[in-house]
């Protein structure tokens, strides 16, 4: 660690005006533009671009190879798996600037983002959703929900603890591995112990 209270391989590049939490670890080759707030004991894999703005909570885990675009926020917890990428612009073309058009995208705590998969911008992905690699998402994603695909299609529920929840018939479900408890109702899944 640097006096700093964080380490940054010295291949990697900080811009001025970042924030960046205790305990973070950014690896080679990594870009974290200016303003940057990036909470304590996060890690930033080989090859990352954490471009202007963009927010990330505590303990996010961000894989080699990742793009970050300004309008991102991820809370708390969230995984960014190898080669995911957010979009910023929903019509980009080259010859027209839009960067006063960016549209915001905000991943909530404990989510997953498999490897290779692409947020279009403008969606939220809720808290504990687990988005399948390579999937292509579309539209907003409801906490705890699992979706798999192009576009991007929910197939499942999913624990806090990420295995696949199944749901009785008084809609009550058991993780496996931390026994919580989980409750759907309306489509949506609840945490009940």
């Amino acid at each position: 660690m640097s006096e700093k209270g964080f380490f940054a391989h010295p291949t990697s590049i900080i811009d001025e005006g970042c924030q960046i939490g205790e305990g973070t670890k950014i690896w080679h080759f990594t870009h974290v533009m200016s303003n940057c707030v990036i909470g304590t004991h996060c890690n930033l894999g080989q090859n990352v671009v954490v471009s202007p703005d963009v927010v990330l909570g505590n303990n996010v885990k961000v894989q080699n190879n990742v793009s970050i675009y300004t309008g991102v926020t991820c809370d708390d917890d969230v995984f960014l798996g190898p080669s995911m990428v957010f979009t910023n612009v929903i019509n980009p073309r080259s010859a027209v600037n839009r960067r006063g058009q960016y549209a915001k995208t905000h991943v909530g705590k404990g989510a997953s983002i498999g490897a290779n998969a692409t947020i279009v911008c403008g969606h939220n992905i809720g808290a504990f959703a687990f988005i399948g690699a390579g999937a292509v998402v579309t539209k907003d994603i409801p906490a705890y929900a699992l979706v798999i695909g192009n576009p991007a299609r929910q197939t499942g529920w999913m624990s806090e603890y990420g295995h696949k929840l199944n749901f009785d018939s008084q809609g009550i479900a058991i993780c496996p591995e931390s026994n919580q408890k989980y409750k759907l109702e309306n489509n949506k899944v609840i945490r009940i112990s």
